[in-house]
């Protein structure tokens, strides 16, 4: 077995269970938080992770990128400029973070210390992107699997023993729920950081040689830049969303409260039991981001090729069951972990968008590995401009409604999923049926 699929089934055998750690935290939430809870919980997390996002600035992305292309005796030197600018980063956007944050009023129906919090998570997850990217880069898995294990079920613990000890109302209910996660990212970062710096200390000692500074920043900032703007764009879009699909929903006739309970279904529920099996294709796409950059490197077309009929091949293999489960179980799904009768509906009409979205993350990895992050985040607007129009115009119909908005959500995934493939294709050279160009024409 090759180190591809080894590495592959590695982070697939952590993160299903890791999944199924989170399956338990989304029960919890559900349960303690309640619907209206659990709708202000999943509408508020997209804006915190559009200010996270921005602390990380994709150094996992750029970082494996640069490792797995580039000769080892210059990654001590890299490293040693990568830590300095994180350094004036993250104290940078602190300080503009805690100027704009009393003005986002997305904040102003929670808990007054919940935007003061977000602080707090910018170090760790800038420090804890610079750990992640080196060992994605040297393929040293097992620490990523470990690690992404470790902050679900910290997270699980800290969210039962609080709750279990303690009474809180609803708002108070919310913040103690984003403190877990809080108190799991930081557990991350103290395990990877730590792996990391005996690993650094160990590269100081070999033989190495120097790299400007410049050049470094050129080549992490290729990578960067557009895969933060796309990542931001997505995060944006995706903090805007809740708001767009709660103010459609009331053009449609929905009250306010009925309304953030759908989405808190929708988003809470079914997309956590037809999402379960994402796990294996974030294990495609970190995988693949540093193998694919590469073959890239060293021309490899043919295992560009092998690489994604295998992906594609595997992709199927288990998101075809997976949406036929959620399909056909889905009212027993949504009331036996959920206790949500009215989310089976939903569960169903997701179907496509659970199926496409298998997809989309190892073909962005491609995109990504093969130097296209341009036309990812061109694609990323227009797939993201179709659904909300569609979301919009049917989603304040009063005919549509909550089902208008997934038709909207599915033709986003659906429309993503296909441009990206199309794009892979032509780029390493097969047709749409991932066969080379020639062969079709030698067939009658």
């Amino acid at each position: 077995m090759n180190s591809f699929l080894k590495g592959t089934l590695m982070l697939i055998g952590a993160a299903f269970i890791g999944e199924c750690v989170e399956f338990l935290i989304n029960m919890v939430l559900a349960r303690e938080l309640g619907e209206k809870g659990l709708g202000m919980y999943m509408s508020i997390m997209p804006t915190v992770f559009l200010i996270v996002l921005l602390a990380s600035f994709e150094m996992p992305v750029s970082i494996s990128k640069f490792i797995a292309e580039k000769d080892t005796r210059i990654h001590q030197s890299m490293l040693s400029h990568v830590l300095k600018w994180t350094i004036i980063l993250t104290a940078i956007l602190m300080l503009i973070t805690s100027i704009v944050l009393p003005f986002i009023p997305a904040f102003d129906e929670y808990h007054p210390i919940f935007r003061w919090l977000i602080l707090v998570l910018i170090p760790i997850v800038s420090f804890t992107s610079i750990a992640r990217g080196y060992f994605m880069g040297r393929s040293q898995m097992s620490k990523i699997a470990i690690a992404n294990f470790l902050r679900k079920l910290v997270q699980l613990a800290l969210l039962v023993y609080l709750f279990r000890l303690f009474d809180f109302e609803l708002n108070a209910a919310v913040l103690i729920s984003f403190c877990t996660l809080i108190g799991s990212d930081l557990v991350v970062f103290l395990y990877l950081f730590h792996v990391f710096m005996i690993q650094y200390q160990y590269m100081k000692k070999q033989p190495s040689r120097r790299l400007h500074g410049k050049v470094v920043m050129k080549n992490l900032m290729q990578v960067s830049i557009p895969t933060t703007a796309l990542r931001v764009f997505h995060a944006f879009t995706s903090a805007f969303q809740p708001f767009l699909i709660t103010g459609a929903l009331f053009y449609a006739g929905v009250s306010k409260d009925l309304a953030t309970e759908q989405f808190g279904m929708v988003a809470g529920v079914a997309m956590t039991i037809g999402m379960f099996p994402a796990f294996i294709s974030h294990s495609f796409m970190i995988m693949l981001i540093p193998t694919i950059s590469k073959a890239n490197a060293e021309r490899n077309v043919a295992q560009l090729q092998k690489l994604l009929r295998q992906v594609m091949i595997l992709t199927l293999l288990y998101g075809i069951p997976t949406v036929l489960v959620c399909y056909f179980f889905a009212e027993p799904l949504t009331t036996t972990f959920f206790h949500s009768t009215g989310a089976a509906r939903y569960l169903q009409l997701l179907c496509p968008c659970f199926l496409f979205h298998f997809f989309v993350m190892p073909l962005q990895a491609y995109l990504i590995g093969l130097g296209l992050m341009k036309e990812a985040f061109i694609h990323g607007v227009w797939s993201t401009i179709i659904a909300f129009a569609i979301i919009y115009l049917l989603g304040s119909n009063s005919q549509f409604q909550m089902d208008g908005v997934i038709i909207g959500i599915n033709a986003e995934v659906i429309l993503l999923s296909l441009l990206h493939y199309v794009t892979v294709c032509k780029k390493i050279g097969v047709s749409v049926w991932m066969l080379p160009p020639n062969s079709l024409k030698s067939q009658p």
